[in-house]
């Protein structure tokens, strides 16, 4: 929802775009986090071995895949016959960045990382079990080293085929934090005083460090990824949430958070494209929010209901009867 209104705010200019100038960037930095976090939380107290390294990446693939490629394809078709409905997606040698992994178009460029930090991971599951200070060393080893060489601006083209290395490296510091709050998930012993409904009230910090709003007068309200201050701000303000906040509030357990976060993928995806569109009416700018926000929430219902969860189904299926068999 934070990346969904920042991109409304910045293509409509509600509120003059205050609510945008990249501050979606905020919501994708919890994307990392909570991806890092469910990985160790779910798999690193798994046996890691062939079998369980197979299950992982069936599942992961299963998630994440089949609508990207969808999209990137539909992309692709839809450029060539100048009918931009998704992405721009102009050539061949741009299609392959994408379907590499490599590269991303508009906030298609999340997806390599996240699809490159499941390889990250594997190292991280074969040191859990005998070797855990290891995962602890090399994490802050790397955030060292890339603050020590200003987070290194690696892209360019490969045979054509553009590739962008610097979204991962500015993006691993917030996977890396997940990652370490899933080790403790399940043994940290939180004290019952310590609980409270309140500590929701952390999220207000995240509109503090928009630009628009922030107090903040150093370059982190700008640098906002490479920024280990917005970092520190960012992991507390998650580890209040999931940490803190009893499991009973019913602003987090809800059927309508579950929806949303069930959806939330297609969401992601499919919102820009609904939200250029719906900007083509002449309406006003509330009208086109409640539009925007309606269509894109139905159309990532009807994208999950039908497509996503049927096909990661299939996906698991196979995986079962071959496992079986």
């Amino acid at each position: 929802m934070i990346v969904f209104i920042t991109h409304f705010s910045d293509i409509t200019q509600w509120f003059d775009g205050a609510l945008g100038g990249g501050s979606g960037a905020y919501g994708v930095m919890l994307f990392f986090m909570l991806s890092g976090f469910l990985m160790s939380h779910l798999y690193l107290q798994k046996t890691f071995n062939k079998d369980t390294i197979k299950h992982y990446f069936l599942a992961r693939v299963a998630r994440v895949v089949p609508l990207y490629l969808v999209v990137v394809f539909g992309s692709y078709i839809f450029t060539l016959l100048d009918h931009p409905l998704l992405y721009t997606i102009p050539d061949v040698n741009v299609l392959m960045g994408h379907v590499l992994f490599l590269y991303g178009e508009s906030v298609l460029w999340s997806i390599a990382p996240e699809m490159q930090f499941y390889f990250i991971f594997i190292i991280f599951w074969a040191c859990a079990k005998n070797r855990v200070g290891y995962i602890y060393v090399g994490i802050i080893a790397v955030m060292i080293l890339l603050f020590l060489t200003n987070f290194p601006r690696l892209s360019g083209e490969i045979n054509g085929i553009p590739y962008n290395v610097f979204n991962t490296i500015r993006s691993l510091p917030f996977f890396f934090v997940g990652v370490i709050f899933g080790l403790h998930y399940s043994t940290l012993t939180i004290p019952r005083y310590l609980k409270s409904h309140g500590f929701l009230l952390t999220l207000c910090l995240i509109p503090l460090l928009y630009p628009a709003f922030t107090p903040v007068s150093s370059d982190a309200k700008y640098r906002m990824w490479l920024s280990y201050e917005v970092l520190l701000v960012m992991a507390s303000v998650f580890f209040a949430v999931v940490f803190l906040v009893p499991e009973t509030n019913r602003l987090v357990a809800n059927r309508l958070g579950d929806l949303l976060g069930k959806i939330s993928y297609s969401l992601y995806l499919l919102h820009m494209p609904i939200i250029l569109l719906v900007n083509k009416l002449s309406v006003s700018v509330e009208l086109k929010l409640f539009i925007s926000l309606v269509a894109s929430i139905m159309v990532a219902f009807v994208s999950y209901t039908y497509f996503e969860k049927p096909v990661a189904n299939l996906i698991r299926k196979g995986k079962t009867k071959k496992a079986i068999g």
